[in-house]
């Protein structure tokens, strides 16, 4: 029987991937070693009793009075805090699910691939911030990561047996989220309700917000260049508001290959869990006459100027990533309290990069992931001082007109 964990279970993959694995039988097809999550504790709880796992994990130790009582009885295990997710990755398995959101996730997928079995990436974070590490702690133990964003995903498919060199570009769809029809000029007054409005996606409220702005894109180029060694200059990414075509892969004697289907994150989910094979998935089927016609367009970098700071942060690679991701994710909690405005901030991520350069060499590499964690904790300090800067006031509105 397959061992598994699924870290970040209680979030919008997390969830998915516990339907998927319900689906497939539970706990008489699976042995699930842990399942983790966040504040909800009561789903938390509900999830390891169904998949009867040895260990849930909270991350918030305030809530782990809550977790034991609600496995009360169950003898499944509680524990709460950093330590304990890590705890929890120590625990051999050999499907790993990481979907915790943030550089949160980082550490314990780099403990999962000790047990040489499959890590399931979701988590954007391990790759924009430690790329180079990541897949060489893999190589060392003998592990297989599979991607798990719908784009990434469908790149690994579309590409086959088919070597990297072969590749001309690789192209990468966004629906251009919420805001994709907004005025430009309105951008700046645009509040969290207003970007958490998804056309076509269910996701969480962090999620979606990154998408309206394009830093979950500007993240997923940066994915592309470290996981798959495309060169910068080959990774385009279209506008393509129907969500039908995930990625495409364009060949250098001119073949396209493009992975379609309906927008449904449990295709990813489903052939990450089951690779090699590839087995029915509850996916509504796609309906091209129901379609009708499928559109792209080139962004806007004036809309979306995270694109433009992604280029950047790849082109002078080193830690530039670490604090890319550091800088976004303040930016958006600020954002989430309504402290900055929604334009506000790619200005913060951008003025963050420029400032931690009197800190330490962007360019140079973080040796292990402990430096990397000391990046991600110095960038977030300089990104919260910039974005209480720009709440402030005068700095606040000239730090909108700019980004």
């Amino acid at each position: 029987m397959r061992r598994i964990s699924i870290f970040g279970a209680t979030g919008s993959v997390g969830e998915q991937t516990v339907d998927l694995v319900a689906r497939a039988g539970g706990p008489a097809a699976f042995h699930t070693v842990a399942v983790t999550g966040g504040q909800n504790v009561a789903r938390l709880a509900r999830i390891a009793r169904d998949l009867r796992a040895e260990v849930a994990v909270t991350a918030d130790p305030a809530r782990l009075a809550n977790l034991r009582a609600a496995l009360d009885g169950s003898g499944i295990e509680a524990q709460a805090g950093p330590q304990a997710l890590l705890d929890a990755a120590d625990r051999p398995a050999d499907w790993v699910m990481s979907a915790i959101v943030g550089a949160a996730g980082l550490a314990p997928g780099f403990r999962a691939l000790r047990h040489g079995g499959i890590l399931a990436l979701a988590n954007k974070e391990s790759l924009v911030t430690a790329g180079k590490l990541l897949l060489a702690e893999a190589a060392r133990h003998g592990a297989r990561i599979l991607p798990v964003d719908s784009e990434h995903s469908a790149i690994f498919q579309a590409l086959g047996r088919d070597p990297v060199e072969a590749v001309e570009r690789v192209i990468l769809t966004a629906s251009g989220g919420a805001l994709r029809d907004w005025p430009l000029d309105r951008l700046a007054g645009a509040g969290v309700a207003d970007a958490c409005r998804h056309p076509n996606w269910a996701m969480g409220q962090r999620i979606t917000v990154d998408s309206a702005s394009m830093f979950n894109k500007a993240m997923e180029v940066i994915e592309t260049r470290e996981f798959f060694g495309i060169a910068p200059e080959r990774i385009e990414v279209v506008i393509h508001r129907e969500s039908v075509v995930h990625s495409m892969v364009a060949f250098q004697d001119g073949a396209v290959m493009a992975h379609m289907g309906s927008p449904d994150m449990r295709h990813a989910i489903g052939y990450a869990l089951n690779w090699p094979r590839r087995e029915r998935l509850p996916v509504a089927p796609l309906d091209l006459p129901a379609l009708g016609r499928m559109s792209f367009e080139a962004p806007d970098e004036a809309r979306y100027p995270a694109l433009r700071i992604c280029r950047e942060v790849m082109r002078i690679r080193g830690r530039a990533g670490v604090v890319f991701n550091a800088a976004k994710e303040v930016a958006l909690d600020h954002f989430l309290a309504g402290r900055i405005g929604f334009m506000a901030m790619s200005g913060v991520v951008e003025r963050t990069l420029e400032r931690i350069s009197s800190d330490f060499r962007l360019e140079s590499d973080a040796p292990d992931l402990d430096e990397v964690l000391a990046a991600d904790a110095l960038a977030r300090i300089r990104a919260d001082e910039i974005a209480r800067a720009v709440s402030g006031g005068t700095a606040g509105r000239s730090e909108q007109k700019a980004g």
